[in-house]
């Protein structure tokens, strides 16, 4: 016969506490990063017009990890952290395609994805006027 009935002191199981904490902070996929790192994509973000809702007004992103920083300084000292230099190892390998998973699946042969290098972005000091940058145009 079994005793009275304990009062649940952990959340196994309750997998909508999980995802809801798991949602919560999501960033971009890979190989979403993967297009906005394509050339006429990198200059629109990098050179965005000023958004007062955005941190430091849109103007300091970092590409690879989908990120707006305050300053132009704090930009520069994620650059240095190990969240962006992991970000950059794991750009290494091109993104999944639907190509790759119908070789994957026996139309076709497999290729293996190929490793690229992925350098840290170039960082602006100067003020961007969109009137005489070209890249928005």
């Amino acid at each position: 016969m079994a005793g009275p009935q304990k009062r649940k002191r952990h959340h196994k199981g309750d997998t909508h506490l999980k995802k809801r904490w798991r949602t919560r902070r999501r960033t971009k996929d890979l190989d979403q990063i993967d297009e906005d790192l394509q050339i006429e994509n990198a200059s629109k973000l990098l050179h965005q017009e000023i958004d007062d809702d955005k941190p430091g007004s849109g103007q300091h992103y970092c590409l690879h990890c989908a990120r707006y920083f305050i300053t132009s300084e704090a930009l520069k000292s994620h650059f240095r952290t190990k969240v962006h230099k992991r970000r950059l190892k794991a750009l290494e390998i091109e993104p999944y395609t639907i190509e790759e998973s119908q070789r994957a699946g026996g139309l076709g042969s497999y290729i293996h994805p190929k490793k690229r290098t992925m350098e840290t972005q170039p960082v602006d000091d100067e003020t961007f006027d969109p009137s005489k940058d070209v890249d928005m145009k």
